[in-house]
């Protein structure tokens, strides 16, 4: 059977098949953007050396990792208690997965990188390093954008949400039709996450009939309202937070409008977000929210478009560039632009087990004790 793009749909995308690099680029064109991006900058500068990664300080939140014969190991691991851990963690995993998932193991040069889970560059770096990051700002062109740990799986001590996959069969076996969901836009957050944004967004739409914003009380768990439950309404509001949102992907499990302020900082699917036309799936407006009774009533008086919009987002987000299979596609391609850009750092690679690395397979690092994971390698 000859390759075709359609042969790989939803629900074929949420197992992780063994995809070719030009199979990726041929069922996911768009998603590797900033890989490219990335990789275009550092090479225009000569590369990536060892001198660069070494010269990064290793601060809580980060690790250092290496790719050798096509296996994950884990070098240095700072982790500031549970909350580092857990999201070391979920970083970890997804590129094993992405590894072992791959049909050409060999095809995976040998490399070395380091990686944040803060929510800023700036919390742990310079702006002239060479991280693989959560997020980034337009001007931050120096770092390497990944998915987020919650693509593998993510919870609170007191509140699992679960792997993504998951997260999409809860909604997709309990979402109501369109006709039945609330004509009213929807937000639930902590206020002192970006306070300003998101007090104005409370200011700008109190009194308006479609307004259910509200601000999550957590101590008695006041306005709470569950991620699938967030499916239940029309329009669904994202706001930014310290940084940007992890929110952003279950929002985008619903068939519904996603509202968006201009976003300053940047993930890796964000390039394909459309705002307007007739592939647009979600609704942008500005960051002070003024425009927002506008486009809420352009969107009430066109039920149709809204539809067209919510549409939209799931075929290209839900059922197409947040499955498991999107994910390791973009890790594979993250490694390889990160090796293209960084052949000294290959060249120099020797058995990340031996002196002076000592470092450890990722199979045996997950078994180790919670508490030895906080100073790995220290």
């Amino acid at each position: 059977m000859s390759f075709s793009a359609q042969y790989f749909t939803f629900p074929r995308l949420y197992e992780i098949n063994p995809l070719s690099y030009n199979h990726c680029v041929a069922i996911f064109p768009g998603l590797f953007e900033d890989p490219i991006r990335a990789q275009s900058f550092w090479t225009a500068r000569h590369g990536i050396s060892r001198a660069d990664i070494d010269n990064i300080n290793m601060v809580d939140g980060m690790a250092r990792v290496a790719i050798y014969q096509g296996r994950l190991y884990i070098l240095k691991a700072l982790a500031r208690g549970e909350d580092h851990r857990r999201k070391i963690l979920g970083i970890l995993a997804t590129t094993h997965r992405s590894l072992i998932s791959a049909p050409q193991l060999a095809a995976i040069l040998d490399t070395e990188f380091v990686f944040s889970v803060e929510d800023k560059v700036e919390d742990v770096a310079g702006p002239d390093h060479p991280l693989w990051v959560l997020a980034r700002k337009a001007t931050e062109e120096s770092v390497w954008l990944m998915p987020d740990f919650g693509f593998w799986s993510w919870g609170h001590i007191d509140s699992q949400i679960g792997p993504y996959d998951e997260v999409v069969k809860l909604v997709k076996d309990h979402e109501l039709p369109w006709e039945e969901k609330k004509d009213k836009l929807v937000w639930r957050g902590k206020l002192s996450f970006a306070p300003k944004l998101r007090r104005t967004l409370l200011e700008v739409v109190r009194h308006y009939t479609w307004d259910d914003v509200k601000e999550v009380e957590w101590k008695n768990m006041a306005n709470f309202l569950s991620m699938e439950n967030h499916c239940d309404y029309r329009f669904i509001a994202h706001v930014e937070g310290r940084s940007y949102s992890a929110s952003l992907k279950y929002r985008q499990a619903c068939r519904s409008v996603l509202v968006a302020h201009k976003l300053q900082y940047i993930q890796h699917h964000h390039y394909l977000l459309v705002s307007s036309g007739p592939q647009q799936n979600f609704v942008q407006v500005e960051r002070d929210w003024t425009d927002l009774p506008e486009k809420m009533k352009e969107l009430l008086d066109n039920p149709l478009k809204a539809r067209m919009i919510a549409d939209n987002s799931v075929n290209v987000f839900r059922e197409r560039y947040l499955t498991p299979a999107a994910d390791a596609s973009y890790c594979r391609a993250l490694l390889q632009g990160w090796a293209a850009a960084s052949l000294d750092i290959t060249e120099t690679m020797s058995d990340p087990t031996k002196a002076p690395n000592r470092g450890i397979r990722y199979e045996s690092f997950i078994l180790l004790d919670p508490s030895s994971m906080l100073r790995f390698g220290a």
